[in-house]
């Protein structure tokens, strides 16, 4: 697979996503459903977005792997929560860990939405390539 980056403005840098990914010559690409802090369960956090961040990451992570890819090729990533201002303020010092652990340069678009299944905060939309 070649994955190649691109970035025209040099603000990109600060908000740890690029513009646009090209994929060539992948062997596959996977598709996620949107990824929340629902416990094996299928009971969703009633915690707090940081919380719920963490766990939601974890279920990302554990998905990914199990369906036979990395995280690293991540090269879309959605985030949808239910206060913009509450992730930039509370998530990002594990949002960005998470990101920069996996070397992911993604395409992302962030959206506030007015509200996610039962008490849930966050949630990660993912598309990863081989």
């Amino acid at each position: 697979m070649q994955k190649t980056s691109f970035d025209p403005w040099t603000w990109g840098k600060n908000t740890n996503s690029v513009q646009a990914v090209e994929v060539k010559q992948s062997e596959g690409t996977l598709y996620c459903s949107g990824q929340a802090a629902i416990n094996s369960e299928g009971i969703p956090s009633s915690e707090d977005m940081r919380s719920q961040l963490v766990q939601t990451i974890a279920n990302l992570e554990q998905l990914v792997s199990e369906s036979g890819y990395e995280c690293k090729n991540i090269v879309r990533l959605n985030v949808f929560t239910t206060n913009t201002n509450d992730f930039f303020n509370t998530c990002m010092d594990i949002y960005v860990p998470f990101l920069m652990k996996h070397g992911i340069q993604q395409a992302t678009t962030l959206l506030e939405v007015k509200g996610l299944f039962a008490t849930l905060t966050v949630e990660l939309e993912a598309t990863v390539v081989k």
